[in-house]
């Protein structure tokens, strides 16, 4: 069982970190820099649905270190940036589906999660250029935040619908 484990989060951190690299190449056919489909949180809702909220953690943690390497980003400001946000929000998302799994959908953990990121990122960045300044930015991300939630989250409910129930044991 743990070795089949293993194998499973091993597969969730190379898709999300392939996912993580190609979505930092696609531009968005919008005016808003540093906007991004958040592709690699679908990865982040599986784990945190089959294996808890440890795992979803480490798996953010690792597809960030592997899209970052792929990306040629390691260690730079988009890794920080990239790394604060994916662990925050995969900490809001295990603790919403955890909390308020009665309440809210794949979908509503997932807008959080993309809220939470783009809060974490905004302040991130505030630091690093240290002027608290960015945050004028912070409203249009939170604007985008609710449809690539929503989208993220679908897609994600979409497929955990029809993950065969060999890979949920």
């Amino acid at each position: 069982m743990k070795t089949r484990r293993i194998v499973m989060l091993g597969l969730f951190v190379a898709i999300a970190g392939v996912l993580h690299a190609v979505e930092s190449w696609l531009p968005l056919p919008i005016p808003v820099p540093g906007a991004k489909l958040g592709l690699a949180n679908i990865v982040s809702l599986f784990v945190i649905v089959l294996f808890g909220w440890r795992d979803a953690l480490a798996v953010a943690v690792l597809r960030v270190l592997l899209g970052s390497l792929l990306s040629g980003v390691f260690l730079g400001p988009a890794f920080i940036l990239a790394m604060s946000g994916a662990v925050l929000s995969a900490l809001a998302m295990s603790y919403a589906h955890q909390t308020w799994r009665s309440a809210f959908s794949l979908v509503g953990v997932s807008v959080i999660g993309a809220a939470v990121h783009n809060i974490t990122q905004i302040t991130a960045a505030a630091i690093l250029v240290a002027s608290a300044d960015l945050y004028w930015y912070l409203p249009y991300l939170m604007l985008l935040a609710l449809p690539t939630g929503v989208a993220t989250g679908l897609t994600g409910a979409f497929f955990l619908a029809r993950l065969p129930s060999s890979v949920r044991e």
